[in-house]
């Protein structure tokens, strides 16, 4: 009988509504799974259900995009692992631009949560990504970030650094067996949107299979819904002159 190689993934912002039925397919697979985030209470209770959902082992662990002051000793814990280890990461904020606007001393908060917290992370995870030789590392970014636009500009602003980030990643890593994936969603179904009239709208449960499909065929970049993919190559073309006096 062949052995199964275990799959370990570590999940940053796991508690978000988007990773939860990424988890619940995963725990369906019998993966052993690390559930990274700032409520450790709320995480207990999703990693008792994932458990029972059929995860080998479900672990809580303390991360702050803004204090990284604790990945050192997190990644020590995870360079322990045995069998293939996995990263996503599903962590980001984002306050309105009219309070950003406001206040501008929220921007740090925006570019830690959605930027340099996973960035510092996962470059510190690299090394034991590098020397295994094996696994997948999945970036939650957005079409936000492909294009700066009035609404949403600072958010926008700091998907984009973290999009050109994991293209840099997925070159470095890639030349050592590790597959990157970037994976920009368009508006999702979720408390934040709850009765929003938004376009192309899709649900973290399709978010999840997309995800999974694209793992499984390898793909760099992926969009979700799909449809987004040509959405925002029009928004690309539009030239500046015209773009700046939009409201999109």
């Amino acid at each position: 009988m062949q052995h199964r190689i275990m799959q370990n993934w570590i999940i940053l912002g796991a508690g978000s509504e988007m990773a939860r039925p990424f988890l619940r397919r995963l725990a369906g697979e019998g993966a052993t799974l690390h559930l990274a985030g700032r409520n450790l209470a709320e995480l207990e209770t999703l990693a008792q259900d994932l458990r029972l959902r059929g995860a080998a082992a479900a672990e809580v662990l303390a991360f702050d995009a803004r204090d990284a002051s604790g990945y050192p000793a997190l990644v020590a814990r995870l360079a322990g692992c045995e069998g293939v280890l996995n990263a996503a990461s599903f962590v980001g904020s984002m306050p309105d631009q009219t309070a950003i606007d406001a206040d501008p001393g929220l921007i740090a908060g925006v570019i830690a949560d959605n930027f340099t917290g996973p960035a510092t992370f996962l470059s510190l995870l690299a090394p034991v990504l590098e020397a295994r030789g094996t696994g997948v590392v999945v970036g939650v970014g957005s079409v936000a970030g492909d294009r700066g636009r009035l609404g949403n500009y600072v958010y926008g602003a700091a998907k984009a650094g973290f999009a050109t980030y994991l293209s840099g990643l997925r070159n470095r890593l890639g030349r050592r067996g590790v597959h990157v994936m970037t994976v920009k969603p368009g508006p999702v179904e979720t408390r934040m949107t709850a009765g929003m009239k938004l376009p192309f709208m899709t649900t973290p449960e399709a978010v999840a299979e997309d995800i999974l499909q694209g793992i499984a065929k390898r793909r760099n970049v992926i969009y979700t819904a799909k449809i987004w993919a040509g959405v925002m190559r029009v928004i690309r073309a539009i030239p500046e002159p015209i773009f700046k006096k939009l409201s999109l």
